[in-house]
């Protein structure tokens, strides 16, 4: 799989433990920043992320801000993105089961580093389910337009 990873200043620290996990797996990554600790915006890394995601370059997208929250909604801003700020295992399954999301957003100021690595293994092995969450997904494609 391959997986595209950014964060803003917020998420930097817990995007660097999302790393040396994800390299344990065999899974290709492109991190698009940010690197230090200086201040920036997240929308700035959000869109890379999202827009590889939405033109096929990435198959999944993890994107960690303070909260997951704003780095959400921007993600959201690019069509055919379905990013949410995941807080816990049971949300990661569902998100993936029933509304296939293909971003990821964690709050580096919220989670821990374990609960966060358990969060992404789950996004990234967990199926969608399809069936009726399809015609679903197709009315939000629907919005989009």
């Amino acid at each position: 799989m391959k997986i595209a990873i950014a964060s803003d200043h917020g998420g930097l620290s817990l995007k660097k433990e999302i790393l040396n996990y994800l390299s344990t797996l065999s899974h290709t990554v492109q991190d698009f920043g940010c690197f230090t600790d200086d201040s920036v915006d997240y929308p700035d890394y959000a869109k890379p992320v999202a827009m590889g995601v939405a033109k096929g370059e990435f198959d999944r997208g993890i994107l960690v801000c303070g909260t997951g929250v704003g780095i959400s909604i921007a993600a959201n801003k690019v069509k055919g993105i379905r990013a949410a700020s995941v807080f816990d295992t049971e949300t990661a399954k569902l998100t993936r089961e029933h509304n296939n999301l293909n971003v990821l957003c964690l709050g580096g100021r919220i989670l821990s580093v374990e609960l966060a690595k358990e969060i992404v293994k789950i996004f990234l092995e967990t199926p969608f389910a399809g069936g009726r969450h399809e015609g679903r997904l197709k009315k939000i494609a629907e919005m989009e337009k």
